[in-house]
């Protein structure tokens, strides 16, 4: 399987396991390329089905409702991300010596020659924020570049489409990492680690060891949270070229190699001339938004990678000014009576809530939903001083209940037991009812939604009419 020339891969077997949306891609591409692919996928429903008969019809065979066998002849897999390790088709794989790719192992054996220097960023919240901050900052030094990976252009598309990029912004999760034992980025950030996906990885050490894959063999600068020693012990593990460095970002003030915040503005001491005595000024932090807490420190993350790919200090400004955040992400929906109404939904990790809760000092908090195995008196403790009250909602509202129970005795709690459709109205409205003027009502859930809703998005938007008939 050398570097992915199509002469590698005419008549080679290779087997997809999982349609979906990185399998049914990387189908084609291999097809296209002269090999010949099976897809396995466990599942065999109606949009399975329509899936396999799209593939069918171009010539890929297709296995629905086994995702367990080896297909005879396998000299490769290519997995979709969210197949866990110990699934027993990789046993087999194991077994019979065949190597297992995931999509983004793929991409990156299939890039063209000269191709794009990546720009990796990982960590358990944030990812997509800072990879869109990247983007922005690249965009405004005037580089071709995209957002790509586990967001909007799928890495595939980014490295075989006619576009041409000088750099891409990558988003890796922690399942992409695990399959893509080659990657070598130009630079990469781990922006924190905190429980997450452990019924994936099968412990936290197995997590953050996926997660530590994206600084091997780094060129220019490993980025780490000063703030989380998990991801600076994980540069100290990394084996990385010659000459490359580790480049922290922190909320207080930076030392040498380190970027970070004074009086108000962003400040870099990692990639200036002399930075025992000297600091760069790169943008303020009124130019981040929203500037809470855990979003500056993105910002930094950002410059950090964007400056090891030798973007001047004004281009990081403009980038930031430029940058729109998505959804759903501590968005301002409407002040009602004094109160501020904040959805913050695609808080689906306890990790994701605390940081959402630390940007607010009184708080009315809605939470609750699928918990994922997560457990919550960290966050409650962490959090108690600010909240005026909770209104819990979902499945495992029960598990925050009773971690408030343990360590904010005082705070009055809310618990709504109906999961049908007009449970967030009536969630909304009892935070009405327990704040007052001056403070937040935040939806920062600290789970999954997917118990009452679709998905995190449906989530956000149900609280934000909620809020409209409020105001209304």
């Amino acid at each position: 399987m050398g570097s992915g020339q199509v002469t590698d891969w005419q008549g080679k077997h290779v087997t997809v396991a999982g349609l979906g949306v990185s399998g049914v891609p990387a189908a084609k591409v291999l097809h296209g390329l002269g090999a010949k692919v099976t897809v396995v996928n466990d599942g065999d429903d109606a949009r399975a089905r329509e899936q396999a008969a799209e593939l069918e019809a171009l010539g890929v065979t297709v296995r629905l409702g086994d995702g367990a066998t080896l297909p005879d002849g396998t000299e490769l897999i290519v997995t979709a991300p969210g197949w866990k390790p110990d699934k027993p088709l990789f046993a087999a794989a194991d077994a019979a010596g065949v190597p297992v790719w995931g999509d983004v192992e793929l991409a990156w054996r299939l890039r063209k020659p000269g191709a794009a220097d990546w720009l990796a960023v990982t960590g358990t919240n944030g990812k997509t924020t800072t990879v869109q901050m990247l983007a922005s900052i690249l965009e405004a030094a005037g580089l071709r570049t995209a957002a790509v990976g586990n967001i909007g252009v799928s890495l595939l598309d980014a490295v075989l489409g006619d576009e041409e990029y000088d750099v891409l912004a990558v988003e890796l999760s922690s399942y992409q990492l695990h399959w893509a034992p080659s990657l070598r980025a130009h630079s990469a950030a781990v922006l924190n680690l905190a429980p997450d996906h452990l019924d994936w990885h099968g412990s936290m050490e197995a997590y953050a060891k996926d997660k530590g894959r994206i600084y091997e063999g780094n060129r220019v600068a490993c980025v780490y949270n000063v703030a989380d020693k998990a991801t600076e012990d994980l540069v100290r593990e990394a084996d990385v070229e010659e000459g490359c460095r580790a480049v922290g970002f922190t909320l207080g003030t930076p030392a040498p190699s380190q970027l970070g915040v004074v009086e108000g503005l962003l400040v870099d001491r990692a990639f200036v001339e002399n930075r025992q005595k000297n600091a760069q000024e790169l943008a303020e932090v009124a130019d981040v938004k929203p500037a809470a807490p855990h979003n500056i420190a993105n910002a930094l993350a950002a410059a950090a990678l964007a400056r090891a790919y030798g973007v001047p200090a004004g281009a990081v400004r403009e980038g930031l000014r430029n940058f729109t955040p998505d959804a759903h992400r501590i968005a301002h929906v409407a002040d009602v009576d004094g109160v501020a109404y904040v959805d913050d939904s695609k808080a689906t990790n306890t990790h994701a809530a605390q940081a959402s809760l630390a940007a607010y000092d009184s708080v009315v908090w809605i939470a609750g939903g699928l918990a994922k195995g997560a457990t919550f008196d960290e966050l409650v403790a962490e959090a108690a001083k600010r909240l005026r009250g909770a209104v819990l909602i979902g499945r495992d509202r029960e598990l925050i209940r009773e971690a408030l129970a343990r360590h904010a005795p005082e705070v009055p709690v809310v618990d709504l037991g109906r999961t049908d459709t007009g449970a967030m109205l009536q969630a909304v409205q009892e935070a009405r009812r327990l704040a007052r003027p001056g403070d937040t009502v935040l939806l920062a859930p600290a789970c999954a939604s997917m118990d009452m809703f679709a998905n995190y998005n449906k989530r956000g938007d149900a609280f934000a009419q909620a809020v409209r008939e409020l105001g209304a």
